[in-house]
């Protein structure tokens, strides 16, 4: 069922709206909790907090089981991370 889903989502639209509510709310969050995760559920806004990224949606997934989420690392953009996994790729 979650690779129809995925087939069906626009995951652009979930990162543009995603991107938009953690810039409204990531001072809750900002530096006190940098490096933890946050999985968002996009049209209800609802977030979900925990240690890693997989914590976080499962969390998530217990409330929406069907959804796709929007996930970000606390305190670092999505470039940091991209460049992070590069170097360490190599």
């Amino acid at each position: 069922m979650e690779e129809n889903l995925v087939k069906t989502v626009d995951i652009g639209a979930i990162v543009n709206k995603g991107k938009r509510i953690y810039e409204k709310i990531k001072s809750k969050y900002q530096p006190k909790y940098n490096g933890k995760f946050l999985a968002i559920e996009v049209d209800s806004k609802d977030v979900f907090f925990a240690d890693s990224s997989v914590k976080a949606v499962e969390a998530a997934k217990k409330k929406y089981p069907d959804k796709v989420f929007f996930v970000v690392k606390i305190g670092f953009s999505v470039n940091e991370i991209f460049s992070r996994l590069k170097k360490d790729a190599l």
